[in-house]
């Protein structure tokens, strides 16, 4: 099976194409550039390098955030277009939820990235007999808050610290609570669309395609607008689907 995952969550996106269960071409999102211009060219380019084409894609693989509200809505309309066009079955996934399937397959997982504003974007997850189960809704809040957060359900279990901001999760205070129930903290590699495309592949199998028309994002954190109208949230904020 081909698959063409795209992220487009925050402005390290990246896009990876996909054959029979493995990476074999990725292109990483450069800051500077909009995903708007740069999407479709990265795209190609992709799928050039993997001798593939649209055409041939079985599967479009496409995080549905936390994230960015601009750089979500580039990507999920994109492959809400390619799907239309090219008849290609689509699975929508959580960036965190991917990125949490980094290290062992066992016990608790908790997956973050820098948020901006002073927040991080949090999950807590937890792999039960093979399959990973969230154990609650996806957070924005400050890294301490979060980490206060896991501890709450963690208790005296160890817990494996994914994110792609490690260094947001080293502070004295922090290491105090997590060190001493032996707990991993793992860098999270750039190309998080080659997550993406693994845990969307696994939901195939399973027959679980996202419905086009149903296909929306998860921001998370309110938008600009609604944070300048209604005034800023306090403590974590747990997501909701747009």
């Amino acid at each position: 099976m081909i698959t063409l995952a795209v992220d487009t969550s925050e402005s390290r996106g990246s896009v990876a194409v996909r054959r029979d269960g493995r990476t074999v071409a990725v292109r990483l999102h450069g800051e500077t550039s909009d995903y708007s211009s740069w999407l479709l060219g990265a795209a190609e380019e992709t799928l050039g390098e993997a001798v593939a084409t649209m055409e041939s894609v079985e599967l479009l693989a496409v995080s549905t955030g936390p994230g960015s509200f601009t750089g979500l809505r580039v990507g999920l309309a994109t492959v809400k277009a390619w799907a239309e066009v090219y008849g290609t079955r689509v699975v929508g996934v959580s960036r965190l939820e991917s990125m949490a399937r980094v290290g062992d397959r066992s016990g608790l997982v908790a997956a973050s990235y820098d948020a901006q504003r002073g927040q991080i974007f949090g999950g807590l997850y937890r792999w039960v007999e093979g399959a990973m189960k969230v154990v609650e809704n996806e957070v924005v809040t400050a890294s301490g808050a979060f980490v206060a957060f896991v501890e709450e359900h963690a208790g005296a279990n160890s817990v494996q610290w994914v994110s792609l901001d490690p260094q947001l999760l080293t502070s004295p205070e922090m290491r105090a609570i997590r060190e001493p129930r032996g707990d991993r903290l793992i860098a999270c590699p750039a190309d998080v669309a080659s997550l993406i495309g693994d845990l969307a592949e696994e939901r195939a199998k399973r027959h679980e395609f996202t419905d086009v028309l149903e296909l929306d994002a998860n921001y998370v954190r309110r938008s600009d607008a609604e944070i300048f109208w209604k005034g800023p949230a306090s403590g974590v904020r747990r997501g909701e689907q747009a």
